[in-house]
């Protein structure tokens, strides 16, 4: 699936994705429907290559620093709304993906410089740098919820590239994968399990859910 590189981690993975390859979409069953592929929160140690699989036993990051600061900045804007001390809470996590802080990119390069001095402007904002630097890690489906944003998001198609295209003109298609679909009120809700309202009849079933 992927070929390692030569002696650190800041060497370059080779994924061998398209139709046909090791990891393509061969097998009947188990194959990248989107043809995304992501090694994110994955120790670089862990490969495979026409040798065999290569793995590492490494601490599972449970809860990073990153998601406490971005959850602290997003506590503080709604209570207070915008402040230095949120700014630099997300400039650290921009700082060590090397970019300039809040303040200096929208002054310098936003179309809206002054949306991150209110609440409203900074909310969306601080969704942004969440999305971007939580991406994979599952959290999303929490936010979008949280955030009362799931209608809006979850009712987008899922697209993926052409995972039967053998080359790259073919393969990096952008096709439409699955229709996703989100009932606003209902789906913010699990049904409560009918035998619980059995056992308790002064339970009342969910919104959408009768």
């Amino acid at each position: 699936m992927y070929s390692s590189p030569t002696n650190s981690d800041e060497g370059t993975y080779v994924l061998n994705g398209k139709y046909g390859n090791t990891a393509g979409a061969r097998h009947a069953f188990f194959f990248n429907v989107t043809g995304y592929y992501i090694k994110k929160l994955v120790d670089w140690n862990h490969t495979m290559s026409s040798s065999g699989a290569t793995y590492k036993a490494y601490p599972w990051p449970e809860l990073r620093l990153a998601d406490v600061y971005l959850l602290y900045a997003e506590a503080m804007n709604e209570a207070y709304g915008p402040s230095s001390d949120i700014y630099t809470y997300l400039d650290k996590i921009r700082s060590r993906a090397g970019l300039k802080g809040i303040e200096e990119s929208w002054d310098d390069f936003s179309n809206n410089p002054s949306e991150y001095k209110t609440q409203v402007g900074l909310r969306k904002i601080i969704h942004q740098e969440r999305g971007i630097e939580m991406a994979f890690e599952g959290s999303r489906f929490w936010d979008l919820r949280r955030w009362k944003e799931a209608a809006k998001e979850l009712n987008q198609p899922i697209t993926g590239w052409n995972i039967y295209g053998s080359d790259a003109p073919s393969y990096y298609q952008i096709s439409t994968v699955y229709q996703q679909t989100f009932v606003a009120p209902r789906d913010y809700f699990w049904p409560i399990p009918e035998d619980q309202i059995i056992k308790n009849p002064n339970l009342v079933q969910n919104v959408g859910w009768q």
